[in-house]
């Protein structure tokens, strides 16, 4: 296997300078990159992704979210913090109970484009 890898290396002493200079100037910057790949790190965890799926299901409280995934209310607070942060999720009071939902319809796409993916293989 490791011959193929190195067959696979790029030989040519030109550079195709039309196709560098137009993704160059399509490149987004170096914050946006950061944050992109600070977004993707956070559906790497299964029970955010768990907690997502529920939330793009229905609304839910954290009693009914801890209950559905038979985790601890504290996990799953800690869970909803980290997906709050990167503004994956938002939250709303009705007297004392505090219930989330996804934060908007973006994160529903990429939440079903990511589902689709998997499902494709």
């Amino acid at each position: 296997m490791e011959g193929k890898a190195e067959n696979l290396r790029c030989d040519c002493l030109v550079i195709h300078e039309k196709i560098v200079s137009k993704v160059k100037e399509a490149m987004p910057q170096e914050e946006n990159l950061y944050d992109l790949a600070e977004l993707f790190k956070v559906f790497g965890d299964t029970t955010r992704i768990k907690i997502l799926w529920a939330l793009s299901e229905a609304e839910m409280c954290v009693c009914d979210l801890a209950f559905l995934l038979n985790m601890t209310q504290s996990a799953i607070s800690h869970q909803l913090r980290i997906l709050k942060q990167c503004r994956l999720v938002k939250n709303r009071k009705e007297g004392k109970i505090v219930f989330y939902a996804l934060d908007d319809e973006h994160i529903k796409g990429i939440f079903s484009q990511g589902m689709l993916h998997v499902k494709e293989g």
